[in-house]
């Protein structure tokens, strides 16, 4: 699949362009067959369970081991086993339905996709992320050989950039970078698959802008030491290397222009509120003071405080937005930090200062958890590492002294 340029025909997104389009091909191009038989584990007490298998021993005897009616009885076994925890018997289920479906229409037919996401649920819940991640690559190809140009599609564009994301938090491979150029390039697709049906204003172009802006922010604090070698052992360049450090140095615009592209999307949809034009001002001061742009940061809020000061509740949306300080990026499923909590035991205390520039000082560590130590210096040394959207009085940032939180540390 080429992922198509779109600077020709949307002059509005026109900075949206990467670094190259190129083809999202994830793992290889065909899965293994699996064996033909059930494991002898599967009869027990529960009423729904024998019933599962009484029928599909029924349709094997009318139809043969590879009827085409099995998979959906099968189906409903596999949920039943992953309802109770069996995930071990649930596996080997949707196994032999994807095998049976396989046989029976095609290689890559649609039918295998209910069937594919119930086991790499499982996987997932026995925490099997490899036996996942390849499971997940096969759903990928099965999807865009079967679905064409449609929400479901970019459904599964989107739910594939997530499992990126996932991956790439557990560390799964030896490139880990390489998940972020995938995330970046899944959600690029989504997006312009949304445009050519709906145009280049349609409110369904914002999730796909903002899972691209979230890979932004991961590519952007990624830390690639200068020295990090560009060959490999064998004197080979090492291509993905330069391909995210080409991602990398462009970071920066390409996140000011996924901002700007949903800023023309929210007033194109909304014209009047001043509310949705104001959020996406501190949407991009939080990006540039991410980026350590600080003047051009306090810019962009101090504008957003002035758009809001024209809506009906300006005060209660100027409290949620600068009421306090805000540890960054704050965005959707990103988490810089632990869940704050009420002090407890398991907990892990800080005080600390953010000034008028989003800096934290002044990091003390309150509880006396001994349990927790190795923890707690992680933390503080995080906490130090975090930027924050600085808390505002007057439509200015003002310092902020002694915040106590309670971490949750696991």
């Amino acid at each position: 699949m080429k992922i198509q340029s779109i600077s020709d025909r949307l002059p509005l997104m026109l900075a949206i362009a990467l670094v190259s389009a190129v083809p999202v091909a994830l793992g290889q191009d065909d899965a293994p067959d699996y064996a033909t038989t059930l494991p002898s584990a599967h009869v027990t007490s529960s009423q729904e369970i024998l019933a599962y298998n009484r029928t599909i021993k029924e349709l094997e005897s009318r139809e043969g081991a590879y009827g085409a009616s099995l998979p959906e009885s099968m189906l409903g076994l596999a949920r039943t086993l992953q309802a109770q925890g069996r995930h071990d018997e649930a596996i080997e289920v949707y196994k032999r339905s994807v095998h049976l479906t396989r046989i029976n229409e095609g290689l890559y037919c649609q039918q295998q996709i209910p069937l594919l996401q119930g086991e790499i649920d499982s996987h997932k819940a026995l925490q099997n992320y490899a036996q996942a991640d390849e499971r997940q690559n096969y759903l990928y190809r099965v999807q865009t050989h079967s679905i064409g140009s449609s929400t479901e599609l970019v459904a599964a564009y989107m739910d594939q950039a997530e499992w990126q994301y996932e991956a790439y938090q557990l560390r799964l491979g030896q490139n880990d970078y390489e998940r972020l150029i995938d995330m970046t390039e899944l959600y690029r697709v989504a997006f312009n698959d949304v445009v050519t049906r709906e145009g280049e204003y349609s409110p369904n172009l914002l999730p796909p802008l903002y899972g691209m802006l979230q890979a932004q922010y991961l590519i952007s604090g990624y830390n690639i030491l200068p020295s990090t070698p560009v060959f490999d052992e064998e004197g080979y360049v090492d291509e993905g290397l330069l391909r995210f450090k080409a991602y990398h140095h462009k970071s920066y615009k390409q996140g000011n222009a996924i901002i700007d592209a949903i800023s023309a999307i929210e007033k194109k949809n909304n014209p009047s509120d001043s509310a949705a034009t104001a959020q996406t001002m501190v949407m991009l001061g939080d990006w540039r003071l991410w980026n350590g742009r600080t003047d051009e940061a306090l810019a962009a809020y101090r504008e957003a405080t002035t758009e809001l000061a024209r809506a009906d509740d300006a005060q209660e949306k100027a409290q949620q937005l600068f009421g306090e300080p805000v540890a960054l990026p704050a965005i959707a499923d990103m988490h810089p930090l632990p869940p704050v909590v009420e002090p407890n035991k398991a907990a892990v205390t800080l005080a600390f200062g953010v000034s008028e520039g989003g800096r934290v000082h002044d990091v003390e560590r309150l509880d006396d958890n001994e349990d927790s130590d190795k923890q707690a210096y992680r933390l503080m040394r995080e906490l130090r590492n975090t930027t924050f959207r600085p808390r505002f009085e007057a439509g200015q940032p003002v310092e902020t002294q002694n915040i106590v939180k309670a971490f949750q540390i696991q």
